[in-house]
C-alpha cells in the first residue's frame, strides 16, 4: 500500500530505551529507600507517559501521594536526561528505514507517551538527519495516547490523505490511536509488548524486513 505518511511510536518502536527508563526510576527510588524493581518489571509498566511509570513503581500503598510523585519525578528525570542514552539503541535496521522512507519523500512523524523533553532529546540524537513533520511526547497540548489528537495534528500539518498514513507501534496503545485516528496500524513485535497484545493491528511485522514490506519499501 502507497505510503505518504508514517507516524511512529518511540520506545519500544524505534528505540529500545527500558534499561534507561528502569535505572532512572531506580534512582528516584533508591533515594528514598524504596524497593526497586528488575529491568522486565518496567517494560511492563512504559508505554503510560513517566508519571504513571514512576507511581506503578512505588509500593502500592504509596500510589496516591501525589507530593511524592511529584518529587519523585523530578529526581527522575534529572537522572534520566543525564543517563538517557547510556543503553539506548535503535532497533536493528530502524535507522535504515527511517532513511529510506526519507529519501522515498514519505513524510515522518514520532508520535510518543514519552514527557515531550526526552522524546525530543532522544529522536534528534539517533535521527539527526530527518525531517520529521512532528515530534510529538506527552505534553499539556494533547491527551496521552490512544486519543486521536495527535493523529489529528499531524495528518492535517503533513496535509496528507488518511488513508495514505500509518501508525507503527508496538503497544495496544498505538493500534487503539491508528483506529480512533481512522488510519493504517502496523504492531512490530520485537518491542514491549507480547504479540498476543497486537493482534488488532492491520500488519504485524516480526522482522525489519517485514516492517519494509509493510511500509512499502
Amino acid at each position: 500500500m502507497d505510503t505518504g505518511l508514517a507516524i511512529f511510536d518511540l520506545d519500544g518502536t524505534l528505540l529500545y530505551t527500558a534499561e534507561d527508563l528502569g535505572g532512572a526510576v531506580d534512582h528516584a527510588l533508591k533515594v528514598r529507600g524504596l524497593p526497586r524493581h528488575t529491568t522486565q518489571e518496567y517494560v511492563r509498566m512504559v508505554g503510560h507517559g513517566i508519571r504513571n511509570l514512576v507511581t506503578r513503581a512505588l509500593p502500592e500503598e504509596l500510589r496516591t501521594d501525589d507530593r511524592l510523585i511529584d518529587e519523585a519525578l523530578v529526581d527522575f528525570k534529572s537522572y534520566y536526561e543525564a543517563h538517557i542514552a547510556d543503553t539506548t539503541v535503535p532497533y536493528p535496521g530502524i535507522v535504515e528505514i527511517m532513511d529510506d522512507l526519507s529519501a522515498k519523500g514519505v513524510k515522518l512523524a514520532v508520535a510518543s507517551n514519552k514527557y515531550q523533553k526526552g522524546t525530543e532529546i532522544l529522536i534528534r540524537k539517533f535521527f539527526p538527519s530527518i525531517d520529521f513533520v512532528a515530534i510529538l511526547g506527552n505534553c499539556e497540548r494533547f491527551p496521552l495516547k490512544p486519543d486521536a489528537a495527535v493523529v489529528e495534528y499531524i495528518l492535517d500539518k503533513a496535509g496528507v490523505a488518511r488513508e495514505k498514513a500509518v501508525m507503527v507501534g508496538d503497544s495496544g496503545s498505538d493500534i487503539k490511536t491508528a483506529l480512533n485516528g481512522h488510519i493504517r496500524s502496523v504492531a512490530v513485535t520485537w518491542g514491549y509488548r507480547d504479540e498476543s497484545a497486537l493482534l488488532e493491528a492491520d500488519t504485524l511485522a516480526h522482522t525489519p524486513a517485514e516492517l519494509r514490506s509493510a511500509l512499502g519499501l
